[in-house]
């Protein structure tokens, strides 16, 4: 008989808990970052408009009184409405060392979904596939970047335990920003060099300018696997993230006679900037932050977001405005002494894409894996 005891969280006192209980998980990891507590509570809040469309629950595992484990599940209806697949999900997942915590957690999840009507179960997704997703299961001992997850190396034999198998694998590619083109890409910008245009993102028209970011996006990305659109106040609160954290010129479109045709959002890793601050802002975590943000200190960024519009894929002109728009950050990365850049996540299949990657210097470093399980 197991000694385990799932308590579901409520109050905020198992919250704060839930928010928490990481650090016991990673305390030895040297390459963790603690999220910052206060954005988690909010991530976590009715505040967060993904809660528009979706409901979760959360548990934590306790042995003896203390805890050993967590869980979420989710029910997402946009993604019910779109694949009409009774697809449940389950994320936050944080463990210690043994089978039976996790059979525990997953059994707490599993029946919550099941009595939802639910029929399959995929994840992690912490807590929808826009924001982070996928099981880290390579690549354990370098820092996450920006909104990439990070695991212990057992998480994924202790998943398949619990009757999960690999869905799909996503990959993180890294490459130096002083990357150089070869000589049939250099050939290709040179040819559109008069035609596309490269514009940076306007924060002054800042719905104008995110209306048509969505836009794109939503074409570009329509057809991918598990592709949901974002809700216009989840596209406001990623708006205002931009506006508070991400230079105009990180975010940038690509346009042909006026029509903006593709587009590029790039971060400032801030993991980097975070990592000694243990979750906390206070008393001068955030003048830390902030100097590192405003005056230098981060070296490192992440390329989350890139499109083009789909009648333009496997085309000589849609290669031409992702590689102009690639060549775009490049130039902002190498002025502002930016030395790496990871590109994430890649789908294992996106042939084109990968191999655009790999001919320019990138190396993946980092892979993701989604798991499924019919219940």
């Amino acid at each position: 008989m197991t000694d385990i005891v799932i308590e579901s969280v409520n109050g905020k006192a198992m919250q704060h808990l839930f928010i928490e209980f990481p650090g016991r998980v990673y305390k030895r990891d040297p390459v963790w970052v603690p999220p910052l507590v206060f954005e988690r509570k909010q991530f976590l809040s009715s505040h967060n408009p993904y809660f528009e469309h979706a409901r979760h629950k959360a548990w934590i595992a306790f042995r003896n009184g203390s805890p050993v484990g967590r869980i979420s599940a989710q029910i997402d209806e946009l993604h019910l409405e779109r694949y009409q697949d009774d697809t449940g999900f389950y994320g936050m997942l944080e463990a210690e060392d043994d089978p039976a915590i996790f059979a525990a957690l997953f059994g707490a999840a599993e029946s919550w979904l099941r009595k939802q009507g639910i029929r399959r179960v995929r994840g992690p997704f912490n807590l929808s596939i826009n924001h982070e997703c996928g099981m880290l299961v390579e690549g354990f001992q370098t820092a996450p970047m920006i909104m990439m997850g990070h695991a212990r190396p057992y998480y994924e034999a202790r998943i398949n335990q619990q009757g999960y198998q690999g869905e799909i694998d996503m990959l993180a590619y890294l490459a130096p920003t002083d990357f150089n083109f070869t000589p049939a890409m250099q050939n290709i910008i040179r040819r559109y060099e008069d035609t596309i245009r490269i514009r940076s993102f306007d924060f002054s028209k800042l719905n104008e300018d995110l209306a048509i970011l969505k836009d794109i996006y939503e074409d570009a990305w329509s057809a991918n696997w598990g592709f949901l659109p974002f809700t216009a106040k989840e596209l406001k609160h990623l708006g205002n993230d931009l506006k508070q954290f991400v230079p105009e010129e990180f975010v940038a479109f690509a346009e042909i006679d006026g029509q903006p045709l593709g587009f590029i959002a790039v971060f400032p890793n801030l993991y980097e900037a975070m990592r000694d601050l243990n979750g906390r802002l206070l008393p001068f975590g955030w003048l830390k932050l902030l100097w590192r943000l405003k005056i230098g200190g981060i070296t490192t960024l992440r390329v989350p977001l890139m499109g083009v519009r789909r009648n333009y894929h496997d085309s000589l002109t849609g290669a031409a405005l992702a590689l102009s728009l690639i060549a775009h950050v490049q130039k902002v990365a190498l002025k502002r002494a930016y030395k790496q850049v990871e590109m994430s996540w890649i789908l294992e299949d996106n042939a084109g894409m990968r191999n655009m990657i790999e001919n320019i210097g990138g190396t993946a470093y980092k892979r993701y894996r989604v798991f499924t399980k019919p219940l």
